[in-house]
């Protein structure tokens, strides 16, 4: 997605990355022990696991050094409860299909966080009956796959349903008074004041109930942004906030705040460059943050020609890059140098083209999964539409599977 630039000091680096971080220990598929510290938990990068074309991770890591990832997201099931699955759709109690991508990952030495919520869908804050409920069905995800860090994406729709967000924000607390040493963050959107009303009525429920993770995170894009200088602005701006909402001075605020990126094009059409990320990496090792992560891995690698730079897709950047640049910026806030060579073993394989779907129709009524192709692309339903072209708009009802 960009050209790295100058990487950190090796032993700048090492310094931050060791400061305040408690060294976590997880198991491999073999029985050895790897240690990660927070540091790591804090630059894990999303990923999908199970829908956009999923990346290999063991290939990611080869490639670039990378040891931890963001795996999301868990959501309550399509037809309501209070159990947790993956998208909605796959049981966590019966999962093996993340299982599988977790154990490859350990077995590399590395590790892995979930995210709860994100984008759409239905969050257990609004299926769950209180707190605890809402904090059981999470330490189900914790004990199934062995936690050591879990991140609390709030956003659409639970972002402005204050019950959802109280029993999001008290189960958070409850994992971390259950769970001693996890690491736990909360993402929530960004604007260029630092965060909106949600985000600033969800930092005073998190002081009501006497709630500290390891830090809030804002997501500086889709928000008339552009390029580093508006989010540098805007993580400024939510230093404040931070200070003037908990009381925290500037350095304290720092080390309990984290940025969340998107790579490339985002959903309304902004571009962050490999030169945004650097110049934004630079100013979070800078001031001590936290927190530096993007969205996301599937998206970490370039579209075909015809792509670069026409619209947003789940499954590539939309700009000029090589596969895995972004990613090479999360090892550095991570305190390691990425390789400058690309090792030999575990290649990236060739995917198999894709088969087209049923071409999409004006006058056909799509409901919630449904897919169809369209402009050399297959497109999945978000919701219950008609007449709707597929790419449209950017908040549309549909979502870009790649292309076929």
């Amino acid at each position: 997605m960009r050209t790295l630039r100058a990487c950190l000091g090796a032993a700048a680096a090492v310094a931050l990355a060791a400061a305040g971080t408690t060294a976590l220990v997880t198991t491999d598929a073999s029985g050895a022990t790897t240690a990660l510290s927070n540091r790591w938990y804090a630059a894990a990068p999303y990923l999908m696991p199970l829908d956009n074309d999923p990346p290999d991770p063991a290939a990611i890591m080869d490639a670039t050094g990378l040891k931890a990832f963001q795996l999301a997201f868990v959501l309550a099931p399509n037809g309501g409860g209070c159990s947790p699955t993956w998208g909605g759709t796959a049981a966590v109690s019966s999962d093996t299909a993340v299982q599988s991508v977790i154990d490859t990952v350990r077995a590399k030495g590395g590790d892995v966080s979930v995210s709860i919520g994100g984008y759409g869908g239905t969050k257990l804050g609004q299926t769950c009956a209180d707190a605890s409920a809402t904090a059981a069905a999470y330490q189900q995800v914790v004990t199934k796959y062995g936690l050591h860090a879990i991140d609390f994406d709030l956003e659409e729709p639970e972002y402005e349903n204050t019950a959802a967000i109280r029993n999001e924000i008290g189960a958070a607390k409850i994992l971390q008074q259950n769970n001693p040493g996890l690491y736990v963050s909360v993402t929530t959107p960004g604007t260029a004041d630092g965060t909106g009303w949600f985000g600033k009525q969800m930092l005073l429920e998190a002081k009501s109930q006497g709630f500290t993770p390891n830090n809030f995170s804002i997501m500086p894009f889709d928000g008339g942004f552009n390029g580093a200088a508006s989010q540098t602005a805007a993580l400024t701006n939510f230093n404040s906030i931070l200070q003037s909402t908990f009381g925290w001075d500037q350095a304290t605020a720092y080390a309990h705040e984290g940025f969340s990126g998107m790579n490339g094009r985002s959903d309304s059409g902004e571009y962050f460059s490999q030169a945004d990320f650097q110049t934004v990496l630079d100013y979070a090792t800078s001031h001590h943050m936290d927190r530096f992560t993007f969205w996301s891995l599937n998206r970490d690698r370039q579209c075909t020609p015809a792509d670069n730079g026409g619209r947003t897709s789940g499954t590539c950047s939309s700009v000029a890059q090589n596969s895995w640049d972004f990613a090479r910026y999360s090892v550095q806030f991570a305190g390691v140098t990425p390789p400058t060579t690309t090792p030999t073993p575990t290649p990236t394989p060739t995917p198999t083209p894709t088969s087209c779907k049923t071409a999409w129709s004006a006058t056909a009524v799509y409901v919630k999964d449904d897919e169809a192709s369209y402009g050399g692309h297959n497109w999945k339903a978000k919701w219950w539409t008609q007449n709707e072209v597929p790419g449209a708009s950017e908040w549309g009802p549909w979502l870009d599977e790649g292309a076929c």
